[in-house]
């Protein structure tokens, strides 16, 4: 019989044979594991090394040891093996007419609970589609779909007729001020207005945009202001005192109630957002 050539003699089920003999250490318990007579299995070894023209397996001891050479083909086989499943499973996926990989970009209004609670119904239907998740703030939610680093940004707010891309309402999010017990806001009993707010530090949310200078809420000229990368770090330090500032009442609900939180009546207008759900649909 002529000598395979090295990239039949690659295949998938040959490299299963050469992992199943470096894991049990012997040609006859591999043999046995596969069905196989030992003759057979050391001449489809002999084969293998033949064609690639390298010794696999160090066979002066007692167990069937393997060679670097044989080492390196089975970390560089597991490889080719996970490609091969790979493939087969994009290939799935195109007839199936799902896609690969869905990007979200989730806005930090967008309680993490509520974000795992939707990836848990989604995998629950059997999709084959890799989900990757993306938190973004303010204009960078947006601007993360429109650039096509997202295939669906969730919480967006503002201006959405533009281009391609479409939307669809998620419902309103009502948020409140608060501040920790200890803060020096906590202890006043009427509403605050803005000169008294001005004296106390903002925890505010950095807008992910790449593009410009993004925007911000309420924050008022000569405030102070510490700036945070989401709203679980805004949480964080208004829980800590070190400023005061608006939060998703969804997000403070729990701390207000521990007494964690207080919530304090501010001359401003009612801070509600409309949510939307949003993604690309190029236009046909």
């Amino acid at each position: 019989m002529s000598t395979a050539s090295p990239r039949s003699a690659l295949s998938p089920e040959n490299l299963g044979l050469l992992e199943a003999v470096a894991r049990l250490g012997s040609m006859a318990a591999a043999a046995r594991e596969l069905g196989l007579v030992p003759s057979a299995l050391t001449y489809r070894v002999r084969q293998i090394e033949d064609a690639l023209d390298v010794l696999l397996f160090d066979r002066r001891a007692r167990r069937a040891q393997l060679t670097p050479a044989g080492a390196e083909l089975l970390r560089s086989g597991q490889y080719l093996l996970d490609e091969l499943d790979a493939v087969a499973q994009r290939v799935k996926r195109v007839a199936t007419g799902w896609e690969p990989q869905l990007t979200i970009a989730a806005d930090a209004l967008i309680a993490r609970a509520t974000l795992f609670e939707l990836c848990e119904a989604f995998y629950a239907e059997g999709a084959p589609t890799r989900l990757k998740l993306r938190a973004e703030t303010l204009s960078g939610t947006l601007e993360a779909l429109q650039s096509g680093q997202a295939d669906l940004a969730l919480g967006v707010s503002g201006e959405l007729a533009q281009g391609d891309v479409q939307s669809a309402p998620l419902g309103t999010v009502s948020f409140v001020f608060a501040v920790a017990p200890h803060h020096p806001l906590a202890a006043t009993t009427h509403s605050l207005n803005d000169d008294e707010l001005r004296q106390h530090r903002a925890v505010a949310v950095a807008d992910s945009t790449q593009r410009g200078n993004g925007m911000t809420h309420n924050l008022l000229p000569g405030q102070d202001v510490l700036t945070v990368p989401s709203m679980q770090h805004k949480l964080e330090a208004q829980l800590r005192g070190i400023g005061a500032g608006f939060l998703p009442l969804p997000l403070a609900q729990p701390f207000i109630v521990a007494g964690r939180l207080v919530v304090k009546a501010v001359r401003r207008p009612n801070r509600t957002i409309r949510a939307a759900y949003a993604w690309r649909q190029p236009r046909g």
